[in-house]
């Protein structure tokens, strides 16, 4: 759905205003990370603003919308931010579903709301129409090839997304996807010659030192914890000798406190 609602605002909305409205995604991950009472550090937090203000320097250019095409584009984004924390939430929370089990109990639902959304939009009654002359494998099967290669890619795309919310954070997943987007920019400039502004490549240059900077602060932070899990547990005891206590415990051993309280 958060795909099929960012192709439609594109037919309302110039692409750089898509591409600027899509850079407040790690920002609206934030706050409702901290709604379901999420733990951000104040420098996490601040290494958040150089990547949103890079990614809208970057993509600054002739913004033309229309307030259909604004409301699809802010729909798109909350989908995606509610994406991001919802499936981070499942993965790593109570439930810990591997990526691909979550991905094989959300491509049935995937499958419905896109049919349902075909069939208004009707693009069904027009892949019917030009099934017999264009569409048919039969007649053309470039159409066929594409449809399974974009299938492939996006399979893998969800996998490798699932992944790295499961293995990071929700607001890591969005801040590699602001750096893509600067990706993009750069591909298309080479490919297609397109042009850019010193504003342009000013906020290409703030936005790859802003996502440093937040994987720097984030590899500081997994060490920290991971030197705080291996000195003390919960109650300030070494790990080991606390991991053992309840080992014993749970084994039905007796253990007898080496200090009288």
């Amino acid at each position: 759905m958060n795909i099929a609602i960012g192709n439609v605002s594109l037919r309302h909305v110039s692409v750089n205003f898509n591409q600027v409205m899509r850079s407040l995604v790690p920002a609206i991950t934030l706050i409702l990370g901290k709604l379901m009472g999420k733990f951000f550090t104040v420098q996490r937090q601040i290494a958040v603003v150089p990547v949103v203000l890079g990614v809208a320097m970057a993509c600054y250019g002739d913004m033309s919308y229309t307030s259909v095409g604004l409301m699809y584009t802010i729909f798109c984004i909350l989908l995606a931010a509610v994406k991001a924390v919802l499936s981070g939430e499942i993965l790593t929370g109570d439930l810990k579903l591997h990526p691909v089990d979550l991905l094989a109990r959300m491509a049935p639902l995937a499958m419905a709301q896109c049919l349902v959304a075909s069939f208004l939009a009707g693009e069904i009654g027009s892949i019917a129409e030009r099934w017999e002359t264009e569409l048919s494998p039969a007649v053309n099967p470039l159409p066929f090839i594409i449809v399974m290669m974009s299938a492939v890619l996006s399979f893998s795309l969800n996998i490798s997304s699932l992944m790295v919310n499961k293995l990071t954070s929700p607001l890591t997943l969005c801040i590699g996807a602001n750096a893509k987007q600067v990706i993009l920019i750069v591909i298309s400039t080479v490919l297609f010659g397109t042009e850019v502004t010193i504003l342009n490549g000013a906020g290409i240059c703030v936005v790859l030192a802003g996502s440093s900077w937040y994987s720097y602060v984030s590899v500081l932070e997994k060490m920290e914890l991971q030197a705080k899990q291996a000195v003390g547990g919960e109650d300030g005891k070494p790990l080991v000798a606390q991991t053992k206590k309840e080992g014993d415990e749970e084994m039905g051993v007796e253990v007898t406190p080496l200090v009288k309280e």
